[in-house]
């Protein structure tokens, strides 16, 4: 972004959320539309819940209940879940029974953000509960439980998504408060070439993200109240106000993937915060992408 001009200077004011659920979540994170069930897949990490979110009767459940902070969960393609769990990656089945994937427990660390990449990998990110900086790690975890460490050193692995032709990764390590791109080797899948995408402007650092039919990246900013919009070529162009400050993650979802739903926190809020750590919506905000079950 040039110098002396603000986000809002190049972008269009979205319209505002509404609000799909007073879940009064915890640490609401880690949207994800689950196609073959019409429902949308949110974790409370703190809570230790795995939700799923009904659009059409506004029901919301606790589908799994896990004996872990979770940081993200995914649908499988036979049905239950791959979780980004404590101590690494774990699958439960759809009757609840759970077993390890892959395990690489440290002291201090917990999962946070995953997604499930074009390889049909779960690409697990992990942080420090106190955030040292450094902490954190993003891993590649296969169907088969093969395990690569992609990225050391990173402080709070958060957002990460690839471009609708697959060529391009995009990744936040929300402390640099920036959006990293790498393109992806052919070959191995492997991102290369790290490089600074945008920078995303205070208040707030990037959370989550979810990337659209068109390329365009849709960033949730923790302590902003809103999520960004940003073009394949990371001009900012759009700007969604949410009434709460601790935004964390956004997906597409609902009929025709149209609809944007977003997650909050209500961890470390007054006491009475309207709609802290609810679940928003902005209908038909664009068009998403199809989000691939894991394959294990």
């Amino acid at each position: 972004m040039p110098p002396g001009r603000s986000f809002t200077d190049w972008s269009v004011t979205m319209t505002s959320a509404e609000v799909a659920l007073e879940s009064g979540a915890t640490l609401g994170e880690g949207p994800t539309w689950d196609a073959a069930g019409e429902r949308l897949l949110w974790v409370d990490i703190l809570a230790a819940e795995v939700h799923a979110f009904d659009p059409v009767t506004a029901a919301d459940t606790v589908l799994q209940p896990t004996s872990q902070h979770v940081g993200s969960a995914k649908p499988r393609t036979g049905g239950g879940l791959v979780a980004n769990l404590r101590d690494g990656v774990g699958l439960y089945d759809p009757d609840g029974a759970f077993r390890w994937l892959a395990e690489y427990p440290a002291e201090g660390v917990r999962g946070n953000d995953a997604a499930v990449g074009p390889d049909g990998s779960l690409w697990a990110g992990t942080m420090r509960y106190d955030e040292r900086p450094g902490g954190g790690t993003l891993r590649r975890v296969r169907p088969d439980g093969e395990t690569t460490a992609v990225l050391d050193g990173v402080t709070v692995s958060n957002g990460i998504g690839w471009s609708p032709d697959g060529r391009l990764m995009y990744y936040i390590d929300t402390p640099t408060g920036r959006i990293d791109v790498f393109d992806v080797d052919p070959e191995t899948s492997l991102p290369r070439a790290r490089r600074p995408f945008a920078d995303v402007p205070g208040p707030g650092k990037p959370d989550g993200m979810a990337v659209d039919a068109d390329g365009r990246l849709w960033v949730a900013v923790w302590n902003g109240g809103r999520v960004l919009r940003y073009a394949p070529d990371g001009r900012p162009d759009g700007e969604i106000a949410l009434p709460v400050a601790l935004t964390t993650a956004c997906a597409f979802g609902g009929p025709g993937l149209r609809d944007l739903y977003i997650t909050t926190a209500a961890v470390a809020t007054p006491p009475g915060t309207a709609h802290a750590g609810a679940l928003f919506v902005v209908p038909d905000a664009g068009q998403g992408l199809p989000t691939p079950a894991f394959p294990g």
